[in-house]
């Protein structure tokens, strides 16, 4: 018998209820750590939403009046009732926690809404801004919030569809790096690494919810401040994974933290889950074929007349009708005049970069000249279509890889009918990738603070991660998966969602982020807001917050290639793809803002309009949102459709039976047996989602943990 146990049966001696109540907990405490890591879990965390009304009932702390630089009262508050005192309103407060309570009236202008985490949320999304150059591609998405609450959010949308997530944590540094309970945790505070411990044992705990459990992997990079407590969290939250480590040198040059060793390399965690395996560099089964890009713009900032698609590259090319080859290709015509006015010339079909999808005259993405060349030295193939407006597709291989097959570097292995080559990647020896990285392309402070300087000119970010480090973890985890879903919620920067976009442009693929980061300011600009009499909340202060002063503008940039100023970003990309950043990429990405949401509101139908992206996200974030159903009470979009006029059903049922894309169905209703009805006339297909029945249990169960 333990020393424990001894002490439990004393205490039932004296107190029956207490003993059991402490041998229940002393069990459940035994049970989950046998043996491992110890650090206090029940320290509470909470976070302040100044962005959200206050309500009766809600928790609240009081502010520090404008213009003060100290921290304000801490203390949390229960809004007891809310008056109107001469056009304002004044909210009747009860201490909580407290033995003896007090009470106070405060203008609530004065007040923040604080929610705790072990409070049920009820989660919306706003969206605020949108950059659309991918076509029919799904959006990659950014979520101003605090990580944990959107991380809830996302058990709704995608529980178990996550396939890789890459996170860059707060390092815990002592350096004013990161909260706790909205003060930063310093250097020499005697809990540092217990609070950061429970920090992130709540947020992987509910990460490991959203990873596809069959297939997939979690990333999580560190430095020699918390790796070792780190990987033991790791194995303890994923029992069941293969975890490694991996030395990635992030600074050649070195650091001189202390006056031993000077450190150049961070840790690289790879969580692989259920039967993820790292692919081998190459598998053995001979060269592959290096992609061609499409000649023909398909983004909007790309049409014609715009400076951003070049005034000479908007050009009939004739292609002989017999052999569908190029035979000429013609000067490009100055902007306002008819392509129509062209003569056609005999024997040939006339193509101009016209979308099919609207009509829109775009622009080719090389000069007639550069065309020229690349047709001359066979890059460039075309193919016949069905299509009256693009009756044919040409496609090119891009200078970067023409030198690399003057080179060697690419292998020409013969000539099509067509004329044009074709040339492959050689093929290497197989191999895995090691655990010690030494790559000149992670350089930090080259391709990640330079190269957000390029980006976003003048704005600042605390050591960003090369875009190219990134890009290679990810590449690891999804290279098999051109459509996969990668998860980031400590995005920071952006960059993670920018190597995603990297990759699909690489390989043709369909990835998409998700990036959660929230609108906090820094620890200097903060004391220097508060001295001008500004809070959080204030619209001057949530302009420098990241989300909106960084991450944003940073995945806006990448996409147009162009500065928030409107200039284009200056530069090239290197390494695996090497283009000028100016060119930008194919992609579609959307901006919002996490709402928390009354649960009546939600069960009434008077929060549709914000829980309607969450209903978009969880469909595969594709084609437009379903934010209004008009007058028939139904809407159908690209991947999904809502009915709440169940009068409509028929209509709605042959509409998402005719859309071979819709993959999710929600029906909007209280009466179970209705939602049975439409469920069996729907597409075998198609999943059935009831509304708002899923939305409220899958909050209401999470609430309280």
């Amino acid at each position: 018998m333990s020393r424990l146990t001894e002490l439990l049966r004393q205490a039932r001696k004296a107190d029956k209820q207490l003993g059991d109540d402490l041998e229940k907990e002393f069990a459940a405490l035994m049970k989950r750590r046998t043996f491992g890591l110890v650090f206090e879990r029940h320290q509470p965390e909470a976070v302040e939403l100044p962005g959200r009304a206050v309500r009766r009932g809600d928790k609240v702390r009081v502010l520090p009046p404008r213009g003060e630089v100290k921290q304000g009262d801490q203390r949390l508050w229960r809004v007891e009732r809310i008056e109107r005192v001469d056009g304002g309103r004044i909210a009747h407060l009860l201490e909580l926690d407290a033995e003896e309570p007090e009470n106070q009236a405060v203008i609530v202008d004065d007040l923040v809404v604080v929610a705790e985490f072990n409070d049920r949320i009820y989660p919306g999304l706003v969206e605020t801004g949108r950059v659309e150059r991918g076509g029919d591609k799904p959006f990659h998405t950014v979520i101003n919030a605090e990580n944990y609450h959107a991380l809830e959010m996302l058990t709704y949308t995608h529980r178990g569809k996550v396939d890789a997530i890459y996170i860059d944590p707060p390092y815990n540094t002592g350096a004013k790096d990161w909260k706790y309970n909205n003060n930063y945790v310093e250097g020499d505070d005697d809990y540092r690494h217990s609070k950061w411990l429970a920090f992130m044992e709540r947020r992987l705990e509910v990460a490991r919810e959203l990873l596809n459990p069959e297939d997939s992997v979690l990333i999580i990079t560190i430095d020699e401040k918390e790796y070792l407590r780190l990987g033991m969290l790791l194995e303890q939250t994923f029992p069941e994974a293969h975890i490694q480590m991996v030395s990635s040198v992030i600074n050649p040059k070195g650091t001189a933290r202390t006056t031993h060793l000077s450190r150049t390399d961070e840790f690289i965690f790879f969580v692989f889950v259920g039967r993820f395996s790292i692919p081998s560099i190459a598998d053995g089964s001979g060269p592959s074929e290096i992609r061609w890009r499409y000649l023909r713009r398909t983004d909007v900032e790309s049409r014609r007349g715009t400076s951003k698609g070049g005034k000479a590259q908007f050009y009939p090319i004739y292609v002989n009708d017999e052999t569908g080859l190029i035979d000429t290709i013609g000067e490009p015509l100055p902007h306002g005049l008819d392509r129509r006015s062209i003569q056609d010339r005999d024997g040939c079909t006339t193509v101009f970069p016209i979308r099919e999808e609207d009509g829109m005259e775009m622009n080719w993405g090389l000069t007639g000249p550069s065309l020229r060349s690349a047709l001359d030295q066979g890059f460039v193939r075309s193919s016949r279509t069905e299509s009256d407006l693009q009756p044919f597709v040409f496609q090119y291989l891009s200078a970067p890889n023409i030198k690399k097959v003057a080179s060697g570097e690419l292998e020409v292995a013969g000539t099509r009918p067509d004329g044009s080559k074709i040339v492959l990647l050689p093929q290497g020896k197989s191999s895995r990738p090691a655990t010690a990285w030494r790559n000149a392309s992670h350089d930090a402070g080259a391709y990640g603070t330079t190269m957000l300087r390029s980006l976003i000119p003048s704005r600042k970010f605390p050591f960003p991660k090369s875009l190219y480090a990134v890009e290679d973890a990810l590449r690891l985890a999804t290279l098999a998966k051109p459509a996969a879903v990668v998860l980031d919620f400590f995005s920071g920067s952006g960059t993670t969602a920018h190597a995603v976009m990297r990759l699909n442009r690489q390989d043709g693929g369909r990835r998409q982020c998700i990036s959660v980061t929230n609108n906090e300011v820094s620890a200097e600009e903060q004391q220097a807001l508060r001295k001008q009499g500004l809070r959080p909340g204030d619209a001057d202060w949530e302009a420098l917050g990241i989300c909106d002063y960084v991450t944003k503008p940073r995945i806006r940039a990448a996409i147009t290639g162009e500065t928030p100023q409107g200039e284009p970003i200056k530069g090239d990309y290197k390494f695996t793809d090497e283009f000028p950043m100016a060119d930008g990429f194919e992609e579609n990405a959307a901006f919002f803002t996490l709402t928390y949401e009354a649960p009546l509101s939600v069960r009434h139908n008077r929060a549709f309009e914000r829980i309607a992206p969450m209903l978009w996200t969880s469909a595969g974030s594709q084609g437009r949102i379903i934010t209004d159903l008009g007058e028939d009470g139904w809407d159908v979009a690209q991947t999904y459709g809502v009915l709440e006029n169940l009068d409509q059903a028929g209509d709605f049922v042959a509409r998402v039976a005719e859309q071979e894309s819709v993959k999710t169905a929600f029906i909007i209703t209280d009466d179970d047996s209705a939602f049975q009805m439409v469920c069996r006339d729907l597409p075998s297909a198609v999943l059935p989602v009831r509304l708002y029945e899923s939305y409220l249990q899958n909050f209401m169960l999470r609430g309280g943990r």
